[in-house]
């Protein structure tokens, strides 16, 4: 389950019942750095983003230094908000479960320690860049993923330029993986919102 926004009170374990939590700092009943301190002195380790105003900026070390994984600014960006959630979901989900270190998908075998794509005896050779979009991609394959999350967690962007680097690379890698590019059976695109791994 993931929590947009919670109600903190006398029993922070509920926090453990949620996948994100989003903690408005600028809600007077709710003091971001008391709520993270408090969750991390219980060991919860649940994702925390900070919302607040500009005005509170000077506090934003001490949120983070309080166990805070994420803070933005009013008025916040939708999209950015969306973004950053999937990245540290993402992030949460991968420190729970062993990293992928291959999958086979269709006719192909990517490892991704060795950076091999292979079919057969034959291989292909996939960029750095193309190794971890393609790993991202498989982490969380059947999810619908956002261009701005691929740029935030594959490329390492903070902020989201507008830039087709996304469409660019997942082209190459289509002609890669795919029998035909045009009709994908793997990485599809999702009209309007960004792409999803289907192998």
């Amino acid at each position: 389950m993931t929590a947009s926004r919670l109600e903190f009170n006398s029993d922070p374990g509920l926090a453990d019942s949620f996948d994100l939590i989003v903690i408005d700092h600028s809600e007077p009943r709710l003091n971001a750095m008391d709520i993270c301190s408090e969750l991390r002195q219980r060991h919860i380790e649940v994702p925390l983003v900070v919302l607040a105003h500009r005005a509170q900026v000077p506090h934003r070390v001490e949120i983070f230094n309080a166990g805070a994984d994420d803070y933005l600014i009013k008025p916040i960006d939708p999209e950015d908000l969306s973004a950053r959630v999937e990245v540290l979901l993402s992030r949460s989900d991968r420190n729970k479960r062993a990293e992928v270190a291959s999958h086979k998908f269709g006719k192909w075998r990517v490892d991704f320690r060795t950076l091999a794509l292979t079919h057969g005896s034959s291989r292909v050779d996939l960029s750095q860049r193309e190794i971890r979009l393609l790993q991202y991609f498989v982490e969380n394959r059947g999810k619908t993923i956002s261009r701005t999350a691929l740029l935030h967690h594959v490329w390492g962007y903070r902020q989201t330029p507008l830039t087709r680097t996304v469409d660019v690379h997942v082209l190459r890698l289509r002609k890669k993986i795919e029998e035909n590019p045009r009709e994908p059976k793997f990485i599809i695109t999702v009209p309007g919102f960004g792409y999803r791994f289907d192998g």
